[in-house]
């Protein structure tokens, strides 16, 4: 059977967006258990968000795509400050 790729799977930001979330997942994977419900459930939303709205954005309009866009650059500013929660939290480095 062939195997059916996505137009969206074939974009760089997508790929890139996927190796951020095997990083993420890396990550929180390290995290303290009484973060389970708050920092990493939350730091792992928001990194899948950032591939789901590339994802789900590409089959529309150029504008619609741009929405969608945006949608995973605010997600990314999400992951910024969980990153900077862990690391004021000493679960990660600099």
């Amino acid at each position: 059977m062939e195997e059916v790729k996505f137009n969206f799977e074939n974009l760089i930001v997508y790929q890139k967006s996927l190796d951020f979330i095997d990083m993420v997942y890396n990550i929180c994977s390290k995290f303290p258990k009484t973060e389970t419900y708050i920092l990493t459930s939350q730091y792992l939303r928001a990194a899948n968000a950032i591939a789901l709205n590339i994802a789900e954005g590409a089959g529309s309009s150029d504008a619609q795509f741009n929405r969608y866009l945006q949608i995973a650059l605010d997600s990314t500013r999400e992951c910024v400050v969980c990153s900077t929660i862990a690391y004021r939290r000493k679960y990660i480095q600099e």
